[in-house]
Parts: structure tokens; sequence; C-alpha cells
């Protein structure tokens, strides 16, 4: 992440919470960047220096025409104005980032080697909120790499439960026992 989309993010998010259209915005930004990933060609095309810069802003208002709010489409075009498009992701992120930190929002991977039911889910989202006092976003990682138990990523910090954690500590600790 560049200090320029960090600032733009930061920017973007500090003039939506002033205006109270924070979660507005994130919302559109979340689905904007699904766009932007599933279509990179796109992005390509708008950053083409042989297209006029004009029909390059063209394509981009035509594109979310009436379905972005202003403050957000103000944005892209800043972004395509100044050559930054590609990080528009990084500017998510920061925008998140800010997001979750003003609403208490922690947001957390769970790495299993099968997908969680719905139950469980719930049960480890609950147990985290309670550690962390905040509201927990729960995002699914299946890795069979794990062999079994639960790896959780939350706010910097690594809780590893897995099978392969528990065989790597036992591995160091027999390794540094000294006969």
């Amino acid at each position: 992440m560049t200090t320029a989309t960090s600032l733009y993010g930061q920017s973007l998010y500090d003039l939506a919470a002033e205006e109270g259209l924070s979660k507005e915005i994130m919302n559109e930004m979340e689905a904007v960047e699904a766009i932007f990933k599933e279509n990179p060609d796109y992005i390509t095309l708008l950053l083409e220096p042989s297209i006029p810069r004009r029909e390059r802003l063209g394509l981009l208002g035509e594109a979310f025409k009436d379905q972005l709010h202003p403050y957000l489409m103000n944005f892209l075009m800043i972004l395509l104005e100044n050559n930054l498009l590609r990080g528009f992701g990084a500017c998510c992120r920061t925008f998140r980032t800010a997001y979750n930190k003003d609403n208490g929002i922690a947001e957390a991977t769970v790495t299993s080697a099968v997908a969680l039911s719905e139950a469980q889910a719930d049960a480890l989202r609950s147990k985290l909120e309670t550690m962390s006092g905040k509201t927990v976003h729960l995002r699914q990682k299946v890795d069979s790499g794990v062999l079994g138990g639960l790896r959780v990523e939350i706010e910097g910090k690594l809780l590893d439960g897995t099978v392969m954690g528990r065989l790597a500590d036992l591995r160091k600790k027999v390794s540094e026992t000294v006969l």
C-alpha cells in the first residue's frame, strides 16, 4: 500500500464519516472493488495512455452512472486522473480499517481443515467477541494442510490450535531439550 493510496482512502473515510455516510460508501466501495477484481482488463483500459483522458473519464462515468454516491464517483475520477486507479483496493483497505476502528469492529480469519458449520462459526464469533470486546466479522478459509483444529488471526494476533501448530511446538520443545 502506497502512502498516496493510504492518504486518499483515509481522506474519503474522513469525509464520509463527517457526513454520516461511511457505511453506505464502504458497501459501495466493496461492490466496486469486486467488479474491478472480476474485470481486470477494465482497469487496464481505463489506464491506457493512448485513450484521451476525457474519454477514459467518460467510460468510468458511464459504467457507474447513477449507481454510486457522488463522493465515491468523484473519488474514482480523481484516482483515474492521477493514475492511481490500480491502488483502489488499498484505498478500500484503509477505509475499512478506519471504519472498523471507529465502530468497534475486529476482522478475524479462521482457517480450518473443513468448513465450519453455521453453529460452530457463531460460537467462535461469540467467543472472539467476548475476548476482544468488539463486534467480530469472521471470514473462513479452508486449508486441508492444517489437518485439524483452528487457526484464528484477529487484530494482528495468531491463535494457533491446529494439529500442525501443536506438532511444530512439540518439535521445538524436543529439539530444545538437552539430554
